[in-house]
């Protein structure tokens, strides 16, 4: 397999952490992106022992949509180009405290949406310019359907999904993939407060997922794979019935 350049946003995100390693291992040329100097840095320093070819860092916060174009560039000059960009970034909202304020709600939108399709629209400019190139994303199943429990959190990644689907159908003639990834409960930092069961998932796990659907090149992937037959129920529970349960 011919070495892989791989732009990571979000780097620090366990689920992108696992995902980086296994990319490592193959020798990979990596460029790391987030908002914690001093996390990429140790991240890089593992990665460099597990194999990967070349390590870059560069500091972001996602949603400075202006910073967008210089970190790319940055990337660029780093490995050469890219072959594989993953978008990992993203927040948990307070669904109650979200219900109650205007702002948060629209912060929350911003971080997990909107600055998702800001960095998507320009690696797909770049993707198709070159005529090669695969956008993965990280979505979730909770974007499939909303739900009182995590609607905001839900109508950002359902955002992204629509996006994407347009985006994949725009670039499917020009030699360029994209990858939506909608993982289900994952046992992460973000996830620490919550109760556990057989359902939620290590971020190793999704993150062998992610490099099989990668080299696949697949166009949707639910991980585990049994989310996508749960979410097609939930999908297709009709609106009177489902607006009756409590999710």
């Amino acid at each position: 397999m011919a070495m892989q350049r791989i732009l990571i946003i979000g780097a620090s995100s366990a689920i992108a952490e696992a995902t980086a390693r296994i990319w490592a291992a193959r020798g990979a040329e990596l460029f790391l992106v987030g908002r914690r100097a001093d996390r990429l840095a140790v991240i890089a320093a593992d990665l460099r022992v597990r194999g990967a070819a070349s390590v870059g860092c560069h500091r972001l916060d996602a949603t400075d949509i202006d910073g967008h174009a210089a970190m790319l560039d940055a990337a660029i000059v780093a490995m050469g180009g890219i072959d594989i960009a993953l978008i990992a970034h993203g927040s948990l909202p307070d669904q109650k405290a979200c219900e109650a304020s205007v702002a948060m709600t629209l912060k929350e939108i911003d971080t997990n949406a909107l600055s998702v399709i800001a960095l998507a629209t320009r690696l797909a400019e770049l993707f198709e310019g070159q005529g090669s190139g695969m956008l993965a994303v990280i979505g979730s199943v909770a974007g499939d359907r909303g739900r009182q429990s995590n609607y905001i959190y839900g109508a950002a990644k359902g955002m992204i999904g629509i996006f994407l689907q347009g985006l994949r159908n725009r670039l499917a003639r020009r030699n360029v993939q994209v990858l939506t990834i909608k993982p289900g409960f994952v046992a992460t930092p973000m996830t620490a407060a919550f109760s556990k069961n057989a359902l939620w998932a290590r971020p190793e796990a999704i993150a062998r997922g992610i490099v099989r659907a990668v080299d696949k090149k697949s166009d949707v992937v639910y991980l585990p794979g049994f989310w996508c037959a749960v979410m097609l129920l939930i999908r297709h529970i009709p609106e009177r019935l489902f607006k009756r349960l409590a999710l």
